[in-house]
């Protein structure tokens, strides 16, 4: 008698699905959080809005998302790429919007701008993370209300 699929897969392909969902949305962003060096001593509220974190939040959420989209629509417009089937452009929106997330190269650069200041490299992370939660949040936002009705919930099946 042949062993049923659940029977016949390994233990550790079992432990990597099952602790999937835990590593992507818990361990890594909390693993490249600590290692981001964001000391949060020190920055209050009113830190928010001083011009460097507020800027480097609305360069991540308004510049990013609006160069990658208008290069992805000229593109498209001009031919030299296209709308991948079954997608609609409020995706697209959102999947550039989604390309604002990231913080490691500013992180990068930041340090390297204000190499003197500790207190300036504190506000530009703090700028950076809550550029890149904007953006995680309007994306994920979009793509959900963007999204055709068979596919919302749906669910991939081995």
């Amino acid at each position: 008698m042949g062993k049923s699929e659940e029977e016949a897969r390994s233990p550790l392909l079992f432990l990597e699905e099952k602790l999937h969902m835990w590593v992507a949305f818990a361990v890594v962003p909390t693993f490249g959080f600590a290692n981001a060096g964001v000391s949060l001593a020190g920055i209050f509220m009113e830190n928010l809005v001083d011009p460097l974190p507020l800027g480097v939040a609305l360069g991540f959420l308004v510049g990013k998302q609006i160069g990658i989209f208008l290069l992805a629509a000229l593109a498209i417009r001009m031919g030299l790429a296209k709308l991948p089937e079954g997608s609609n452009w409020a995706q697209l929106y959102g999947v550039a919007l989604l390309c604002s997330i990231g913080f490691t190269m500013s992180l990068f650069i930041g340090n390297l701008a204000f190499a003197g200041s500790a207190h300036l490299i504190d506000e530009v992370k703090v700028g950076v993370l809550i550029g890149s939660t904007w953006a995680a949040i309007g994306g994920v936002l979009i793509l959900r209300r963007s999204a055709a009705p068979a596919i919302v919930g749906a669910t991939v099946s081995k």
